[in-house]
């Protein structure tokens, strides 16, 4: 592809990143290009925004109809899955399961709370008062 040939198609990420890609100049040499993005990668990642959107709206009416903990909504929320969550909070991932269920939630030590308050960058009252 010739350098003025590279797209530069506005994404979501305009202003904030620019893709490097190899072009030839007008001498047929490879050199480095900076672009926008193009129309598959923007379709691509508005399509991703939509699935993360949904899957958060899931967690938030989970919590709501008292199926989960809020720690279900957060992790969704921050894109956490069990391992990353593992990770920041130093609990092992079966014990974030069982975490999930709001009856094991409600016996939570605010110690263990802030743990995930620290995770998710929030106060232990945000975790502990969120209802969806």
């Amino acid at each position: 592809m010739k350098k003025e040939e590279l797209p530069q198609d506005e994404s979501a990420l305009k202003g904030i990143t620019r893709e490097v890609c190899y072009v030839k100049d007008k001498d047929g040499k490879y050199i480095t290009g900076l672009s926008t993005g193009w129309q598959i990668k923007k379709d691509a990642l508005e399509n991703a925004w939509d699935n993360i959107k949904e899957r958060t709206e899931a967690a938030r009416q989970a919590v709501k109809n008292g199926e989960k903990s809020p720690i279900y909504y957060f992790m969704e929320l921050k894109l956490m899955d069990f391992p990353v969550l593992s990770g920041y909070t130093g609990f092992w991932i079966f014990s974030i399961k069982r975490h999930l269920k709001p009856h094991i939630f409600q016996a939570l030590s605010d110690k263990k709370l802030s743990r995930y308050a620290k995770a998710f960058d929030i106060t232990v009252e945000e975790l502990k008062n969120f209802k969806g």
